[in-house]
């Protein structure tokens, strides 16, 4: 069987009528090439169906075309569903998703990342937090002029672009949907200390609380870390109680379906004892068993936009490093069967 000759660059503009620096600008997104010219060179590479050598793409932009993901193992439903969106948003632009975990020791994954730079040359990176909040990452990435986006950081200075939802707000809406429901004694699983939204979405519930001029009891407030381990002993301590909660507000979806489970286990019905409501609004939201109420976070959103941003012409010329943008998307409250009304007149005990 004959072997189908493929087209080269040179066919390209001989086609068009053009040099082949000239169609190397094109495909690059040139702008000093007429709109004659550059109509030219795409109706040749129509017509031949041409596709550039990903090396020789490569060389003659002096990008990679890769853009790194950095996380760390804590909400692994949240980094899922971000990974899987940014890896076909990647794909779209024909660009390639180098996505790099931490567990735990930030000297090891400094050296990780430094090594990511060096090898591969990635034009860019997008930081989960709470890495994105890392000043030694920071610096790195600022010393060797990469571009970076960050998601959900601590601080909102113009260090580069950042994308987030308003924590706050987002906490004070699921508190105050509770409390629409009647609850009065409404429990907080807190997420991990080290990012800012753990303390802002805490800080949302107790806002909300103290609005409707109800009592925030410390024995109510457990710590968790955005694992659904961690929800687990966090929830025995509010519910194995016998004055317990009517309601658990979690930090995230992984520790609230934990909140639901140790209901399970304890004969505490949910949602008929127990009302339960996240946030991210996961795939396990709607998986599980009563169908989770939860913060619907923008999350394959955050992740598109974030790869727009470092494909973007302006970003990889480098004038937003200095110049950062904020992008407060918008959450959505979605009610499930996991939050009801309080029963009546029915003894919290055990």
């Amino acid at each position: 069987m004959e072997k189908v000759k493929r087209a080269r660059i040179q066919d390209v503009a001989e086609l068009a009528g053009v040099s082949n620096m000239t169609v190397s600008r094109v495909l690059n997104g040139g702008v000093k090439v007429s709109e004659v010219k550059r109509k030219a060179v795409m109706n040749a590479v129509e017509r031949l169906n041409y596709s550039p050598d990903a090396a020789a793409r490569r060389l003659a932009s002096k990008k990679s075309y890769m853009i790194g993901l950095l996380y760390q193992d804590l909400d692994i439903s949240y980094v899922s569903k971000f990974l899987l969106r940014a890896l076909k948003s990647c794909r779209n632009v024909d660009h390639h998703l180098v996505p790099d975990g931490i567990d735990g020791d930030i000297d090891e994954f400094y050296r990780a990342v430094k090594k990511l730079i060096d090898v591969t040359q990635i034009d860019g990176v997008i930081l989960l937090a709470p890495i994105s909040n890392n000043p030694q990452i920071l610096e790195l990435l600022q010393n060797a002029q990469i571009p970076f986006v960050r998601i959900s950081p601590d601080d909102h200075s113009n260090i580069s672009p950042l994308i987030a939802i308003d924590e706050f707000k987002a906490g004070y809406a699921m508190t105050e949907y509770l409390i629409s429901l009647g609850h009065t004694k409404i429990a907080h699983i807190k997420g991990h200390p080290n990012q800012a939204a753990s303390r802002l979405r805490e800080e949302g519930f107790e806002a909300a609380m103290q609005a409707n001029n109800l009592k925030i009891r410390p024995e109510y407030i457990v710590q968790g870390y955005y694992t659904y381990d961690s929800g687990i002993p966090a929830s025995h301590a509010l519910l194995a109680g016998d004055d317990r909660p009517t309601a658990i507000f979690a930090a995230n979806d992984e520790m609230a379906a934990a909140a639901i489970s140790v209901a399970n286990k304890l004969g505490i019905k949910t949602p008929q004892q127990l009302s339960v409501g996240g946030l991210d609004d996961a795939q396990l939201a709607v998986t599980m068993s009563p169908h989770l109420t939860t913060i619907r976070q923008p999350i394959m959103e955050m992740a598109e936009l974030a790869v727009d941003l470092l494909t973007s012409n302006m970003m990889q010329t480098n004038k937003l490093l200095a110049r950062g943008h904020r992008h407060i998307l918008d959450f959505e409250l979605v009610k499930r069967q996991s939050a009801t009304y309080p029963e009546i007149n029915i003894s919290t005990n055990k």
